[in-house]
């Protein structure tokens, strides 16, 4: 873990640095934002910067951004600064930690953006096989590729790499070649200097140098520029890069590891991707079977998911249900582990009762997944629907969002985050709606689910 501290808080954020060095976090301090962004520039990197509430946080976001530099921002303040710990959060700052810092919630935010839970669950024998595999290889420098569908798990499974070799205590750098512009790839890898191109303001680092005695992993590398590849395969096998408009290559020391969903030999053959990167790439293949199988991990990853959604909700951890159960393992998951993640995480948010039930596994729309065509359910959901149907008829749009909202918030008992995840909109959005409604006279449910009010 890689954290950034900007600011100094009149020194209460020395105290937040000690907690997280003995939470294992690797700390570097900058003053201000132009220090913060020499730091990130530079190579050093951060996967979490903790901001002193004072500095101007919507500026820092902004530049951040404009960058590709992508890093949550956690504001830090006083606790009585109520109003400035607004401001940061609508700023774009992710959370605000009230200081004097506590070392439980210290350690907690590190937790949450280090994703330790993000173990690797299997039971079944497929994924057993790839799992040996994984373990055999980890500690060698060999340059891996991951394949499978979406959703399988392949940047979980090379962080497992990762985490068991040589380079663990390095940095672990992902680059997603599918969501950067083709026109700023190779600045995005191999960084560039002040003023080589428009926008250039100053010498930034690029992943490869970032990822300096650890590992990189290209994340759906199928989808990066064919004329980028050459430029690709040269770093790799010379250990050597050379920055937008650098005058002298620049050594490198790193593993890579690259992922893709698809059948990449097919995809060389049809000129889509260079064959001798290809070779270099798989030295290892470590082939994801998609989940419907993996049979026997349906329910052992369910149980995992439900216990982390439950304890990160402060839930009590309730069993599934023998229904619940045989609908999960009947289901196909066409979106593989991702899919019945997000299934599990809804339906520990939407479950009263003692067990989670069949009736509580939701697609993201609201309706019953794996339903035969001609069940009772769904001639059930079907009328349910027509009279819904029937019953919007004649009202505006705002007055259905307006019900909606609120319907929903007083189901999560007036808590803004639940509510908002299942409404599937940030809590910005949520807490601007329930304002507005405020301000025209209409009862917001509090949080805690206490007597309605005005919120004003």
């Amino acid at each position: 873990m890689r954290l950034l501290i900007v600011g100094t808080l009149k020194g209460q954020l020395t105290l937040a640095t000690k907690f997280a060095i003995e939470k294992g976090a690797s700390v570097t301090h900058a003053t201000d934002i132009e220090q913060a962004m020499a730091v990130l520039r530079s190579g050093k990197g951060a996967d979490l910067l903790m901001v002193d509430v004072a500095i101007d946080i919507a500026s820092l976001v902004a530049q951040l951004a404009s960058e590709r530099i992508h890093a949550p921002v956690v504001a830090c303040g006083t606790e009585n600064n109520a109003r400035a710990a607004v401001a940061a959060i609508h700023a774009g700052a992710k959370e605000y930690i009230p200081l004097p810092p506590d070392p439980e919630l210290i350690g907690a935010v590190l937790a949450a953006v280090a994703e330790d839970s993000r173990d690797l669950i299997w039971r079944d024998e497929s994924m057993g096989h790839v799992m040996k595999l994984a373990q055999q290889i980890a500690g060698s420098d060999a340059s891996v590729l991951i394949t499978g569908e979406s959703g399988t798990g392949k940047e979980v499974l090379a962080r497992y790499v990762h985490t068991r070799s040589t380079r663990a205590k390095k940095p672990f750098i992902c680059v997603n070649c599918a969501a950067i512009p083709e026109s700023l790839m190779e600045s995005e890898l191999f960084g560039h200097e002040k003023g080589s191109f428009t926008g250039a303001v100053a010498r930034r680092i690029g992943k490869f140098e970032e990822a300096n005695g650890g590992t990189l992993l290209l994340d759906e590398i199928s989808e990066m520029d064919i004329r980028l590849q050459s430029k690709l395969l040269r770093a790799i096998q010379e250990r050597v890069i050379d920055r937008v408009g650098g005058t002298k290559p620049v050594p490198v020391d790193i593993r890579i590891i690259a992922t893709s969903n698809r059948n990449l030999a097919e995809y060389a053959r049809g000129g889509g991707f260079r064959e001798d990167l290809l070779f270099r790439l798989n030295v290892v293949n470590l082939k994801i079977p998609p989940l419907r199988e993996r049979p026997q991990d349906v329910i052992a990853l369910a149980d995992h998911f439900i216990e982390k959604y439950s304890r990160a909700n402060g839930f009590p951890i309730r069993p599934l249900s023998a229904e619940a159960r045989k609908a999960l393992s009947a289901n196909k998951w066409p979106g593989n582990v991702r899919e019945l993640e997000n299934t599990l995480h809804r339906a520990v948010l939407l479950t009263s009762g003692d067990a989670i039930g069949a009736e509580a596994l939701m697609t993201p729309d609201g309706g019953q997944f794996n339903q035969p065509a001609d069940s009772p359910a769904v001639a059930h959901a079907t009328q349910a629907a027509e009279q819904v149907t029937r019953a919007l008829v004649g009202r505006t749009v705002a007055d259905v969002e307006r019900e909606l909202i609120l319907e929903t918030l007083k189901h999560c008992l007036g808590n803004r985050t639940h509510a908002a995840n299942i409404l599937g909109i940030s809590i910005r959005t949520l807490r601007n709606k329930l304002n507005e409604y405020s301000g025209d006279g209409i009862p917001v449910p509090p949080p805690g689910g206490g007597e309605m009010r005005f919120a004003g």
